[in-house]
């Protein structure tokens, strides 16, 4: 899962969109730097990233992006931003823009707490409107079209939106069962956390 699927993951919980947001950036032990809240976002991001990788549906969709190699999952997960996007209606009451406008505010507020790398790519985020642009194929090709050139290696992500619209039904559809299951699980997991 993407940025937009984190922070949905977080369930309207600040500090913890904080902590699942920045994950990627905190290393092992780094993760008790951080109080409480914010380390169970970093915990929350970590346990979405393996109910992700072992599910069958995101394998399978992977398994059709063979041609990008190990930048598959990279695509999977952009694919399910903007599929989350453009069908948030039926995610949330509030909408899109929003709640984009309001999770960018969160971070610009906290950024004395966010790693420096971190803190880059939510800037560069907020001032293209990432999260929001998500929703439109313009808007993704937009984003892996910057992807790929800061790949070290040819990765082929600026035509991935070909596959997407290729497969745009099936897609949809994996989507809509993989991300009930993974809200199921992420909100089971969060009530089970407990934070020494």
């Amino acid at each position: 899962m993407n940025y937009l699927a984190h922070i949905y993951l977080s369930f309207g919980k600040e500090k913890i969109a904080i902590g699942n947001v920045i994950a990627d950036f905190v290393k092992g032990k780094k993760l008790y730097d951080y109080e409480g809240e914010i380390q169970k976002g970093i915990i929350i991001h970590r346990e979405i990233d393996r109910f992700t990788d072992h599910h069958p549906i995101v394998k399978q969709g992977k398994r059709r992006l063979s041609e990008y190699r190990h930048y598959s999952g990279v695509i999977m997960d952009m694919y399910y931003d903007h599929l989350l996007a453009k069908n948030w209606h039926k995610y949330s009451k509030e909408n899109l823009k929003d709640y984009t406008q309001r999770y960018y505010e969160l971070f610009e507020a906290n950024r004395d707490i966010i790693p420096e790398k971190a803190y880059y790519l939510l800037y560069h985020m907020s001032k293209g409107n990432w999260l929001y642009n998500y929703q439109y194929v313009e808007g993704l090709k937009s984003a892996l079209d910057g992807m790929s050139v800061r790949t070290p290696f040819e990765s082929g992500m600026d035509r991935a939106t070909k596959n997407l619209i290729e497969d745009y039904a099936l897609l949809e559809k994996e989507f809509a069962v993989f991300f009930e299951q993974i809200t199921d699980h992420i909100h089971n997991f969060t009530a089970e956390l407990k934070i020494e």
